[in-house]
């Protein structure tokens, strides 16, 4: 996970390096769509309804049902794709017309074209590839899974460095789709050996595949809420200029490295452990100790990127043409997102513990209320106070709080109580700790601060 973040970064890096912001924001924005359908057919299916289903499959001894059901749960999710990019393609330029209202005609054209391409030959790669991870998550293989998001990072590299010089931002489309064939193809050959065999079937009627349809029906609706909300983001986004894309999506990129390391990375890891479990004690214990782990490792992370904002984005996107102005845009949206990173992380475990419990309509609802007030104030922010992209920074960080306290609230009804002491003193500590991180990373800065400005005078 730490090699993928990294190359993650790279990848973003070199894009700084051979385009400009304004450019970067069209490439960026190619990918709504494309992530609109994976996220929430692919996602919502895999990450919290496949695993626990499977996973039971397998530990009760039944192997080949659990390869039948997974190929009937695979087979329906390619023929529901397949079927959605039909009127996808057709109507193409209308969808990126609402989506990008402040691009130029130029960038609409372009970023229709790259949309095209990317649905073509991107999404069904790494809909198979989701799968297959989720198969090896299933038999607690963490490895290749963990490697598989590093050679997708490493495909959109190699159409950087070898493919863009020749054919611009088109070849990185290009090092796209390599990288989700990368995705899938490794894997193979471990899923191969552990004797998996896919079948051509359509079971729907079988009980795993209705369980885990079941499972993923509320799950898939909170993703597509979820969509709604970066939709919007887009939109208002483009209203400022593509720049401002390209600086949203930049600090995002780095603030979601700590949530994706340490959140993600132990969630996904916790959730078939979790399912497994056969009472509650154990199962608060298994959540307790994650969760713990998660913030210990989140929230000095945190303050880092609160206080060190600037260095931090200039470390990582520092380009020719990534001018100080959009440093600065970035280094701000970049602090307000970090603000709430404890909350990011914790929610990937929050959810992963509803549903190895059965429970998809909670995290739903809690989904949903957070995504209508991250909208709300995003519009409020932009439109009425006409506030800079730092501000959409802000509604994300708010609404993130408020998700996570209310999934922790109630799981912690749903389990009869985690205890007092497990639930609040253990991130009390951590939390009093990082404020003297803080303090002791904002005095130096300040002093140094003053340091370069006297210089400066002289």
């Amino acid at each position: 996970m730490l090699f993928r973040s990294t190359l993650g970064l790279v990848r973003d890096r070199l894009l700084t390096g051979r385009f400009t912001a304004e450019e970067l924001g069209v490439y960026f924005a190619s990918f709504r769509v494309p992530n609109i359908i994976f996220e929430v057919l692919v996602i919502g299916t895999v990450s919290t309804a496949f695993i626990p289903i499977f996973s039971k499959y397998l530990t009760t001894h039944k192997k080949k049902e659990a390869f039948h059901i997974a190929s009937s749960v695979i087979n329906l999710a390619s023929l529901i794709l397949l079927i959605l990019l039909i009127p996808l393609l057709i109507f193409t330029k209308q969808i990126t017309q609402v989506l990008a209202p402040g691009f130029s005609e130029p960038e609409l054209e372009t970023m229709t074209f790259f949309t095209r391409v990317l649905l073509t030959a991107q999404v069904l790669p790494l809909l198979f590839g989701n799968f297959m991870t989720a198969i090896l998550q299933s038999y607690k293989h963490f490895l290749l899974p963990a490697l598989a998001p590093v050679v997708y990072n490493l495909g959109t590299i190699i159409g950087i460095i070898f493919f863009s010089p020749h054919l611009g931002l088109f070849g990185v489309v290009l090092g796209v789709i390599l990288g989700a064939i990368f995705f899938l193809a490794i894997q193979i050959p471990q899923i191969t050996s552990l004797g998996y065999k896919h079948f051509l079937s359509l079971d729907f009627r079988a009980v795993g595949v209705q369980k885990i349809f079941s499972l993923a029906g509320p799950r898939t609706l909170s993703l597509g809420i979820a969509q709604v909300d970066s939709t919007i983001d887009l939109i208002l986004a483009s209203l400022l200029g593509a720049s401002s894309i390209t600086v949203f999506t930049f600090a995002q990129h780095l603030q979601q490295v700590p949530v994706g390391l340490f959140g993600l990375a132990i969630a996904q890891a916790t959730l078939p452990t979790l399912s497994q479990s056969k009472s509650l004690h154990k199962f608060k214990e298994i959540f307790l100790a994650s969760w713990h782990q998660i913030l210990f490792l989140v929230l000095p992370i945190s303050s880092i990127l609160v206080i060190l904002r600037i260095p931090a984005v200039r470390l990582v996107f520092g380009a020719d043409r990534f001018d100080w102005d959009a440093t600065v845009l970035t280094s701000m949206t970049l602090s307000f997102f970090a603000v709430s990173l404890f909350a990011q992380a914790s929610v990937h475990l929050l959810i992963r513990g509803f549903f190895s419990l059965q429970n998809s309509k909670t995290p739903v609802t809690t989904s949903a209320i957070a995504v209508v007030i991250n909208s709300v104030l995003s519009i409020y922010f932009i439109k009425v106070l006409h506030l800079p992209i730092w501000s959409l920074g802000l509604s994300a960080s708010i609404s993130a709080i408020i998700n996570f306290t209310l999934l922790l609230y109630l799981l912690n009804r749903k389990v009869e109580s985690f205890g007092r002491y497990q639930l609040f003193i253990p991130p009390l500590k951590m939390g009093i700790a990082t404020l003297a991180m803080v303090i002791f990373l904002q005095i130096p800065k300040k002093l140094l601060d003053r340091s370069e400005e006297h210089t400066s005078e002289l």
